[in-house]
């Protein structure tokens, strides 16, 4: 019970964190509805497998090198993004996302792998934070550690599917304007996450 608690107390808090990854599901669920925001907050469940098997297996601080790269890969990426999103905020309509090409799917799939993967929060949260939880849970019994497993990603994931759900519902009252401003705003607040991934790296170099 111990160790499924903490598994939901910590997915709680990673699921409504702000974060690249949740400012996609609300990007992504803007301008194609609650599937797409569905299929970006699932990242975690095709993404952190090898995040976690690496992180037992090495129980310990990335090296600094793979850490800096990591970093500077996944704030370029998010950078990339957010130039994507607030180019398409210029000229942008309100679809419907039932008559969305059969591709989008993989696409949205795709560019929420690549962001929570390229991210260094998941890797340094599982190095540092998640591998001892889980190593413990495991020395206590295979049930412990599924319970902690169950709970994180219960609430990671769910947090994410609730937060596109919330958008879905909201986004048929938009009008194309605000439709436009808001995914302004939401690759404003991918710049900002990329900026900050890199000032990560920059930051001890000037300091």
């Amino acid at each position: 019970m111990t160790f499924l608690f903490a598994g939901v107390s910590l997915g709680m808090a990673a699921g409504v964190s702000p974060g690249p990854l949740m400012t996609l599901v609300i990007t992504r669920t803007l301008a194609r509805g609650f599937g797409a925001g569905l299929r970006v907050a699932i990242a975690p469940l095709l993404t952190d497998l090898p995040i976690i098997v690496i992180s037992l297996l090495f129980f310990s601080m990335l090296p600094p090198l793979l850490e800096t790269i990591l970093t500077v890969t996944g704030g370029c990426f998010v950078l990339y993004l957010a130039w994507e999103t607030l180019s398409e905020a210029r000229h942008a309509t309100l679809i419907d996302s039932h008559g969305t090409a059969p591709a989008a799917a993989s696409d949205d799939i795709w560019r929420g792998v690549l962001v929570n993967f390229l991210s260094p929060h998941p890797w340094l949260f599982w190095m540092t934070v998640a591998a001892p939880i889980l190593m413990n849970a495991w020395q206590t019994s295979a049930l412990a550690a599924l319970g902690f497993l169950v709970g994180f990603y219960g609430l990671l994931v769910g947090g994410k599917v609730l937060l596109a759900l919330a958008v879905a519902g909201g986004r048929r009252f938009l009008t194309d304007a605000w439709y436009r401003r808001l995914l302004a705003a939401s690759g404003l607040l991918l710049a900002i996450f990329g900026l900050l991934l890199l000032w990560q790296v920059v930051a001890p170099l000037v300091g």
